[in-house]
């Protein structure tokens, strides 16, 4: 039997909080970051949230300083991102 996958045994992630400027669609937005290591989370009134591994995140952190997608905050935990840029709170499927 496989020994199973406990939560320190996986891989760590940081949640960027971005502002983004001139992008009129999710889409739009997804392909700017289509060449970094990063994946769109979250995208809402010109604002996104942005998950990248730990061992990327000083390099992405040091892309998005500047340009059309600008880090405002992170954290390891999402929730508090989506405080911190003040995103809806998305209902809870059960």
């Amino acid at each position: 039997m496989a020994k199973k996958l406990t939560k320190a045994l996986r891989g760590k992630r940081r949640w960027i909080g971005c502002k983004c400027e001139g992008f009129q669609s999710r889409d739009e937005l997804e392909r700017y970051l289509s060449a970094h290591p990063v994946k769109l989370y979250d995208f809402e009134n010109s604002n996104c949230i942005i998950v990248t591994q730990l061992e990327n995140y000083d390099s992405v952190k040091e892309i998005f300083s500047t340009g059309r997608v600008i880090s405002q905050t992170s954290s390891g935990k999402i929730r508090l991102v989506r405080e911190r840029m003040n995103f809806s709170r998305k209902p809870r499927k059960r």
